[in-house]
């Protein structure tokens, strides 16, 4: 008997609308997540402090950690914490940090974990992947996905606007990471997904193409709907790989060189994808993403974010070094750092024009 269906990992709830937070406890009862209230509630000193005051009285039976940072040592911590202690699961409330942590020590001690963002500035917030600090600069752990998403869209709307754009982003650049998913088929006869590539492309080309801004509750509920997607394409194909190609390649690199100097995940991550699409000679898309990318007041040239033309062609060059392994339009070309300054020089002219 042939195997027709598989099973898809992915949230029993997913909540995106106004007010969402005001249901949380009501959501975790209903579903039978924590019928108890039993809940260690992970919060961030920012965002998350701000919600306990307003959840605290509508979820008695729920204990409080504050989350210093987002070190694997904060969430080893956060696992020895509320190991032994009985509750029906982990809740992350707070921006992208607070989740990976939460995340890692829920699957350490073998809880589910909700997550509750304050924040659209990545696609973590669904994803099987914690990025957590460590002494070697940043890794990627594997983890369960969230068995709930809450998304409340006032809340949104209070982060900083600089969040969401780097959300954008982020989606934005699944059609980049796609392409390379697909070289690397063409080339290395690699295994795609198609599952997980279409729901990261719907994910993608759902925020490129929607006329609204980020001030609309239509193109916020888009957005938050497409990072959801894009974690549960990862959850699907059992790693980054739809929705992190040479964009992140970059992105991580920047992180690694310029630690004290990088910009959000997600403006780097759509600057990345908008030079990965020129270098593999999609011009025409190329030029589609940085303009989509400025219409939301996202960066286009690495000038935009702080760094020089040479800072990005020594950037890009060191790219491939964060993910070995990994085949994208950067291994392919395998271009030195002079020829991947006269590609920007060309790129920086092309989205000009």
């Amino acid at each position: 008997m042939p195997v027709l269906t598989r099973l898809i990992p992915s949230p029993v709830v997913v909540d995106i609308s106004r007010g969402a937070t005001d249901r949380l406890a009501g959501l975790l009862a209903d579903q039978r997540i924590s019928a108890s209230g039993r809940l260690a509630m992970a919060i961030s000193n920012g965002s998350g402090r701000a919600l306990r005051g307003k959840l605290a009285p509508v979820l008695p039976d729920a204990d409080w950690y504050t989350v210093e940072d987002g070190t694997i040592d904060s969430a080893v911590r956060l696992a020895d914490a509320i190991r032994g202690k009985r509750y029906d699961a982990v809740v992350g409330l707070g921006g992208g940090k607070i989740i990976d942590v939460a995340k890692y020590a829920a699957a350490r001690i073998g809880l589910p974990m909700v997550a509750v963002a304050t924040n659209l500035s990545h696609d973590g917030v669904c994803s099987p992947i914690s990025t957590l600090d460590n002494d070697n600069g940043r890794g990627s752990y594997g983890v369960p996905s969230p068995i709930a998403m809450v998304i409340d869209l006032d809340v949104i709307r209070d982060a900083p606007v600089r969040f969401v754009r780097s959300g954008i982003g982020e989606a934005v650049s699944n059609l980049s990471a796609l392409a390379d998913w697909e070289l690397a088929h063409r080339v290395n006869g690699e295994h795609v997904d198609g599952l997980a590539a279409a729901m990261a492309r719907t994910a993608g080309e759902s925020v490129l193409r929607h006329p609204g801004g980020v001030g609309d509750d239509e193109f916020l509920t888009v957005l938050a709907e497409a990072l959801v997607l894009s974690g549960i394409a990862m959850s699907i194909s059992g790693d980054s790989r739809p929705s992190s190609g040479a964009c992140h390649e970059i992105s991580h690199a920047f992180d690694l060189l310029h630690p004290g100097r990088r910009a959000l995940h997600g403006e780097q991550c759509g600057l990345g994808a908008a030079f990965a699409m020129h270098l593999r000679g999609a011009r025409e898309e190329a030029g589609l993403f940085a303009e989509v990318l400025r219409r939301h007041g996202l960066p286009v040239l690495p000038e935009e974010i702080g760094f020089t033309a040479d800072e990005f062609a020594a950037t890009v060059a060191y790219a491939p070094q964060t993910r070995p392994g990994r085949f994208t339009i950067l291994e392919h070309l395998d271009l030195s750092a002079d020829q991947i300054r006269d590609a920007y020089a060309d790129y920086a002219k092309t989205i000009h024009c």
